[in-house]
């Protein structure tokens, strides 16, 4: 099969072409056929991508850990779906993930593709929707008519923090460039801060939750916002290997999640939560992605790999 892996020789692009052999769904697998991957650059740099999980160097990995596909076949056990099934979701951070024709995942990490999404748009939806769901559901359990301040919110992530802060009856408050003003506004945010011409700290007053997609001193700067019931979720990356527990506490890695998913999908569907995708490249180009290189992006989202019609 076509594939795009990590190019571990220091000259030339980030990912080269490959042609690996197409993977077999073992016991409780499901193989997919790619129609789409979203891209988080930043994953080439990720422990999972460099390390194997015993600890050993793992070298020409794919990566791309969320995609939307069509269910190609079914491994010995698995009865949630059907060949054929349009799906979308996630597969493991060791496994070789969805920059190929083929990748295997299993079925708790996907659920079938919201209807009314093309593959493209749906790819960009399961980690960053999901991180958005677990960090404010889940983790800070945010109630209606609390205050939420969102850091990074016109990011892959924060779009749906705000989304999903908003429609949980939360007033939300997000940090952005001015660029974002009226996208933040639309997507429901009742104040946006321009963080190039204006501290937070000295506009915001006390929040109950603060959502971190920003991290180093953003994020220091965040916990005197917090009133003395205030929740702090922070996903930067700099906070993973932190040796100060209040940050550890905050800090998490989204999970897979099946039910989670389908709820999304349903949102989706109806238009109460809306994805967005700032380019569309050809797996030939995935290189450029993970570099941050693509020439014709627009608007906000993800950039997202097109693997196969």
């Amino acid at each position: 099969m076509k594939a795009m892996e990590v190019n571990n020789v220091k000259a030339g692009p980030v990912l080269v072409a490959a042609a690996p052999p197409q993977p077999q769904p073992g016991e409780g697998e499901v193989l997919i056929r790619v129609r789409a991957a979203g891209v988080t650059p930043t994953e080439l740099l990720w422990s999972t991508t460099t390390h194997t999980k015993e600890g050993s160097v793992r070298t020409r990995a794919v990566p791309g850990h969320e995609f939307s596909g069509i269910v190609a076949e079914l491994g010995k056990g698995v009865s949630d779906f059907n060949v054929g099934d349009e799906v979308y979701g996630m597969n493991d951070w060791f496994a070789e993930g969805a920059t190929a024709e083929f990748c295997l995942t299993q079925p708790q990490n996907i659920a079938l593709k919201p209807k009314s999404l093309s593959y493209e748009l749906a790819a960009t939806v399961p980690i960053s929707a999901l991180t958005a769901w677990q960090g404010l559901l889940d983790r800070a359990k945010i109630q209606s008519g609390e205050r939420v301040l969102i850091h990074g919110a016109a990011g892959a992530v924060g779009m749906f923090a705000v989304q999903l802060a908003r429609l949980h009856g939360a007033y939300v408050i997000a940090t952005a460039s001015p660029r974002g003003t009226e996208f933040l506004k639309r997507l429901g945010a009742d104040e946006v801060i321009d963080y190039t011409t204006s501290r937070f700290e000295d506009q915001v007053g006390k929040v109950d939750v603060v959502f971190d997609a920003v991290g180093g001193e953003t994020l220091n700067r965040s916990w005197p916002v917090l009133k003395p019931t205030g929740r702090m979720v922070t996903i930067a990356a700099d906070s993973e290997g932190t040796t100060d527990q209040r940050v550890k506490d905050a800090f998490f890695i989204v999970e897979p999640n099946q039910k989670q998913l389908s709820e999304i999908a349903k949102m989706l569907d109806a238009g109460i939560l809306k994805a967005f995708v700032s380019a569309i490249v050809p797996l030939a180009e995935a290189s450029a992605a993970y570099s941050r290189t693509v020439r014709d992006k627009h608007g906000y989202g993800k950039v997202v790999i097109a693997v196969s019609a």
